[in-house]
């Protein structure tokens, strides 16, 4: 029997990232990963087909929400089919053999930075260094042979890249944690059924946008409040083209084709200008 071709996953970064734990968790470790420079190389690849499936960061629970990758969700045709929390553990990486007082600078994504602040206030002489990727920052310092430098990122890019911690679990907050969605073309998609108990189990997102009139936003959420759909999020974006006017998009719990979550998008269809649901999917740990 023909062995079945491993599904070719992207993710943005490089290898070692955050990005690459979350592929695991979601699908596990038989996938071949894509690592790729940007997020709109990672939503390109899998419009082209050159990937199954992508995952992307959406929001961390210190930093807020990835914008751009909002952005993206509405101006490609996917469907989020999956989420998982992964726990961002950051720590100081050198070469081997490099000391920890040698070290005069730290590169990394300016996020990673912006989250040790407090170690970066107890060592005032090292310089913090924006990075594009903490993953691509170890590969950069190894590649570079800097024994002046360090990267901040995970413990399992410092492995892959033959490089040494000096510093473990260097973060402000010890919970911090990143949401990743799991995307799929639409045309891949099949509709799932509500499931016959524990519709708390899954949830929904969707973007819609409402004429800008006085209670309008009152009304649209209203829709769900009359039903008792519990929202977990709500996110305002800039609709291009239209200044000071805004998308919104929503978390709730519950699947799309529970009657009652069924009502409430029916309801919000009749008041906004515009409505898509972006994604029925199991909830994340």
């Amino acid at each position: 029997m023909a062995r079945r071709k491993a599904e070719r996953v992207a993710f943005q970064g490089e290898l070692g990232a955050f990005s690459q734990e979350a592929v695991y968790k979601l699908l596990g470790e038989k996938v071949e990963v894509v690592p790729l420079p940007s997020f709109q190389e990672v939503f390109q690849s899998l419009k082209r087909k050159d990937v199954d499936a992508a995952v992307i960061p959406i929001e961390n629970s210190l930093a807020g929400s990835v914008h751009e990758n909002y952005d993206h969700l509405l101006n490609f045709d996917f469907r989020i089919v999956g989420e998982t929390n992964v726990r961002i553990n950051h720590n100081l990486i050198a070469l081997p053999g490099v000391r920890f007082r040698q070290i005069r600078r730290v590169y990394s994504h300016p996020v990673a930075l912006g989250q040790c602040l407090r170690f970066f206030a107890r060592h005032p002489r090292l310089e913090k260094v924006p990075f594009y990727d903490t993953a691509g920052s170890v590969k950069m310092i190894v590649e570079q042979q800097l024994t002046d430098a360090a990267a901040i990122a995970s413990a399992v890019a410092a492995k892959i890249y033959g490089a040494r911690i000096l510093r473990r679990s260097i973060e402000d907050d010890r919970r911090n944690y990143t949401r990743f969605f799991l995307l799929r073309r639409a045309e891949d998609v099949r509709a799932t059924r509500p499931p016959a108990a524990g519709s708390d189990r899954w949830k929904t997102s969707l973007v819609f946008t409402t004429r800008n009139i006085p209670g309008a936003l009152f009304r649209a959420l209203g829709a769900f409040a009359l039903r008792d759909v519990n929202l977990t999020k709500i996110e305002s974006r800039p609709l291009r083209g239209k200044p000071w006017e805004y998308l919104f998009y929503l978390d709730l719990i519950g699947h799309v084709e529970e009657p009652r979550v069924r009502n409430a998008l029916s309801h919000l269809a009749e008041l906004a200008d515009f409505l898509r649901v972006l994604g029925c999917y199991p909830r994340g740990e």
